[in-house]
């Protein structure tokens, strides 16, 4: 399937792009290039590969996800220059 260069101006212009004329020109032989990959990769048979969602098995990486150095309260407010109640208290940048 080739592209046209009116096909690369209609999606400039869905996508709001100006182009000048060598980049239609390039754009052109770039998405045909693109689209003819996408036509090699559909002429692969696959019927008889799995789905799959991850090539690794990446359960072994993660953690639980659990806290294992809870905040310290009134040992992490201590050296606070002013603090109100159990939280830093920090001048106003907003007005």
């Amino acid at each position: 399937m080739a592209i046209t260069r009116e096909q690369v101006r209609r999606v400039a212009a869905l996508a709001r792009l100006r182009l000048a004329p060598e980049e239609e020109e390039r754009l052109t032989g770039d998405l045909d290039h693109i689209l003819e990959a996408f036509a090699r990769l559909s002429a692969i048979d696959t019927s008889t590969v799995a789905p799959t969602a991850h090539v690794e098995d990446f359960g072994a990486f993660l953690r639980p996800d659990t806290v294992e150095n809870p905040p310290a309260g009134d040992e992490s407010l201590a050296n606070a220059p002013a603090r109100d109640g159990r939280f830093f208290k920090v001048p106003k940048i907003i007005e």
